[in-house]
């Protein structure tokens, strides 16, 4: 009978994202912020009118105010500090009234400058709202399109997690999925050349072939070669469009029955992923040569094949792609992430809960690869964990009945 999955409920952030789609609020200064920065620069700007005497009038340098909470702040905040601005320059004024057409000048070049402000606010908040809300859309229709973590299928356990980087670009390109088919659990993960819609349908065209392919193809290669053919389609009805070709960097793998210890793997490129076994040290699989990645099969000629190696009960396995290697600190410096992974292993297993730490192995990399590049995330990141399920762990026959 043909095993099935075990699909979890979906991550908060799907839902997170979806009320900012429909709620989009771009970043301002809190109410409270506005009026201790408003206050503060008031009194500084008073201050030193006191301080250069009745023949200096440094109160239009209050016009500052709307400027600064038009980039920062929210039009109402804008709005206040126009008025605010404005009412400190007529008040200066009729205290010390100077030249009538002086005093003209500046009254009228401060409600100018207030205006503009006012306006400049609305303008950028639309904007960032019109952007927040693409950027929100293309995130949840990534998320909901490559399969929520965990899931459980026969002989795996998949977690991990997966954040598409919103800032420059709608659509990453990183791709994951698992497949529960009559030959084992089949995994893919992968990273599309590039960014942007481009990418993103390549991206589509790959995680569709392999949905239909996985549980047709009894062989992993054919699996490959199935994929490979997607990507050889797509680019060519780029070229046909006037879009640039995309190649894949892709690792698919196929972990079989319970009963044997062993799994297979296709490298297309991809980065080599590590085995976490019980007491001993994390290490990298040695899968020998590595394949050229999705769409470039025709430049070398060679027939793909597959690597075999140990994958026994109770180990995890660690798939991830690039943005979670080359990211890079302030200084430029890479992510030591075999150094970082031994020492999150080596906590978890010493931690109260040392197996709900294990687990949560992939969320611990992306807390601590976030803590290393903070503030900024570079880079698309996905992160996966197999870990192998012995058999007193399978899922329950209702629980692999249910409809997927």
């Amino acid at each position: 009978m043909e095993n099935q999955a075990v699909r979890q409920p979906p991550q908060q952030s799907f839902d997170q994202a979806q009320q900012i789609v429909e709620h989009p609020r771009p970043k301002a200064l809190s109410t409270r912020a506005f009026l201790l920065w408003g206050l503060g620069l008031t009194l500084l700007v008073v201050g030193l009118s006191l301080v250069a005497g009745s023949e200096v009038r440094l109160v239009g340098l209050l016009i500052f105010l709307p400027a600064i909470a038009a980039s920062v702040g929210t039009e109402r905040q804008t709005q206040a500090a126009s008025v605010w601005a404005t009412a400190g320059a007529a008040i200066s004024i009729a205290r010390r009234p100077g030249y009538h057409l002086d005093d003209a000048i500046t009254l009228v070049l401060t409600l100018l400058f207030a205006g503009l402000a006012v306006f400049g606010a609305r303008w950028r908040i639309a904007r960032d709202t019109e952007l927040l809300r693409l950027r929100s859309t293309a995130a949840v229709i990534q998320q909901h399109i490559l399969h929520p973590l965990p899931e459980v299928t026969d002989q795996v356990r998949v977690d991990g997690v997966f954040e598409p980087l919103q800032e420059d670009k709608l659509f990453g390109g990183d791709i994951y999925d698992v497949a529960a088919t009559p030959y084992g659990t089949r995994v893919l993960i992968g990273d599309v050349q590039g960014k942007g819609l481009s990418a993103v349908g390549a991206a589509f065209a790959v995680l569709g072939a392999f949905r239909e392919a996985a549980h047709r193809e009894p062989t992993l290669t054919g699996l490959v070669d199935a994929l490979e053919t997607s990507v050889v389609r797509h680019n060519a009805y780029a070229r046909h469009s006037g879009e640039p070709e995309r190649f894949i960097t892709a690792l698919v793998l196929s972990v079989g029955p319970l009963d044997r210890d062993a799994a297979q793997v296709v490298n297309c490129g991809h980065l080599t992923p590590f085995l976490v076994r019980a007491a001993e040290q994390p290490c990298e699989v040695r899968l020998g040569e590595t394949g050229v990645p999705l769409g470039l099969a025709s430049l070398v000629g060679e027939e793909r094949s597959a690597a075999g190696f140990d994958f026994p009960p109770d180990s995890t396995l660690l798939l991830y792609t690039d943005g979670l290697s080359e990211a890079r600190d302030g200084d430029g410096a890479f992510y030591p992430l075999a150094g970082r992974l031994t020492e999150l292993v080596r906590a978890a297993r010493t931690a109260p809960d040392g197996e709900g730490a294990r687990t949560e192995l992939a969320r611990a990399l992306r807390d601590d690869v976030r803590a290393f590049t903070h503030p900024y995330q570079q880079d698309d990141l996905a992160i996966l964990t197999l870990r192998r399920l012995p058999a007193a762990e399978r899922p329950e026959e209702d629980d692999r009945s249910r409809p997927q």
